[in-house]
């Protein structure tokens, strides 16, 4: 008997998700637990698995599509055999696409002649299809309803358009003798893209930079790791330190832990921190919930399994939202100062910087060297000004300068 496998869901609110990569075509014998296709939602990407012993008879979307949850996506079963009655949902669900997209056309006035004016309607989705391909959607035969022309429309009019044809002086070079390569953005890239633009287009953003002496946070490190194991603590870094002092300073300023709207502020009672981490699939920021509740061990260990995760293409959706506010740590690239895009709806980012050599005056007078930090703290100033979010900075930098009086708290 075949099995229809359908999109999953993995998150709580999606509606769907893009088909990342397919690890089978038609014709291939899976086994239950053989990888089928990768599918991406927002930032997160899972492998989903074969859960039948058969062979692939059909696919029913290509890598890119964006697939309604729960609808058909592939059929395992044994070749010859019927499924026509199982996969009517995969049929359904396109012709409601279709049926959407009609419905919604406009339409467009075109000149036939002199005198003569025509109304073309087209849907959104044909519209967008025709200006991405170059096409003049009025030769497009409507299947729609009513006329309508939609996407499979257009779909249609390209495959019958002629490749054109290029000239001596109108050819492009070849591949291999390009001095170029073309790579398509992924799922995540498009992702970050939106949300980066939506960030700047859509806030007034105001960046500050403070210094703070890292020689307390950097003599801690040293001891845990020569006795920390004793003590029962783990491999602690200094982000996972900046982390701690933030969860312990940012309820002092309940503006910059919170989440910004037209209409209201929403002012957290907990810490949820989100931890931007480097990825080669792109930026994503897992959030490590309530923090202001956890010790420096906790937080320590909760982020480098969310770091990891993220890493090894295992986060879940919900893992990736719920954040007050989000550390953005390049102090390894030696950098001295940068300027962080916050994370809507929040309304404040703290990017943490390299350790640098500074020179102050000493006890007697003479200069003296010392190690310090920078922390680019960003702000929405819709929703913060600029002195209450400069205390805020201020506070935690001096608190990270008595980082063990903060932990005997």
């Amino acid at each position: 008997m075949s099995t229809i496998v359908t999109m999953p869901q993995k998150g709580l609110t999606e509606e769907s998700a893009v088909i990342a990569q397919w690890y089978v075509e038609v014709g291939d014998t899976v086994k239950k637990g053989d990888l089928l296709f990768a599918t991406e939602i927002g930032k997160a990407t899972f492998d989903v698995e074969s859960e039948a012993n058969g062979t692939v008879l059909e696919l029913f979307a290509e890598a890119g599509d964006d697939v309604a949850i729960k609808t058909p996506v592939c059929v395992i079963g044994t070749p010859g055999e019927s499924y026509e009655r199982l996969t009517a949902g995969a049929a359904q669900q396109r012709d409601k696409v279709a049926l959407v997209d009609s419905v919604t056309a406009t339409p467009v006035q075109i000149r036939t002649s002199d005198s003569a004016v025509e109304d073309v309607f087209i849907s959104p989705r044909a519209r967008a299809a025709a200006e991405h391909r170059g096409i003049d959607f009025t030769n497009a035969i409507p299947t729609g309803a009513e006329g309508r022309i939609i996407e499979r429309d257009i779909d249609t009019l390209a495959a019958k358009r002629p490749a054109p044809k290029a000239t001596t002086a109108e050819a492009s070079p070849a591949e291999e003798d390009a001095d170029f390569t073309i790579v398509p953005n992924s799922g995540i890239r498009k992702v970050i893209a939106k949300n980066m633009h939506d960030s700047i287009a859509n806030m007034a953003q105001l960046s500050m930079t403070a210094y703070f002496d890292a020689t307390e946070i950097l003599a801690f490190r040293e001891k845990v790791k020569k006795k920390g194991a004793e003590m029962g603590y783990g491999n602690i870094s200094i982000n996972d330190m900046i982390l701690y002092a933030v969860s312990r300073t940012i309820l002092d300023h309940p503006l910059l832990n919170a989440h910004y709207s037209d209409k209201e502020m929403k002012l957290f009672k907990h810490v949820n921190l989100g931890v931007a981490t480097d990825t080669e699939r792109g930026l994503m920021v897992p959030t490590l919930m309530r923090g202001d509740t956890k010790s420096l061990n906790q937080i320590s260990l909760e982020a480098k399994e969310l770091s990891a995760a993220c890493r090894e293409n295992r986060i879940s959706p919900q893992a990736l939202s719920g954040g007050t506010i989000t550390i953005s740590n390049l102090g390894n690239t030696g950098i001295s100062s940068f300027t962080p895009v916050i994370n809507p709806p929040q309304t404040a980012l703290v990017g943490v910087c390299g350790i640098e050599w500074k020179v102050r005056p000493g006890k007697d007078g003479t200069p003296e060297l010392y190690q310090a930090i920078g922390l680019s703290l960003t702000i929405d100033h819709r929703a913060v000004d600029g002195a209450p979010a400069a205390r805020f900075l201020n506070d935690l930098c001096r608190r990270l300068e008595n980082f063990t009086l903060l932990l005997a708290k």
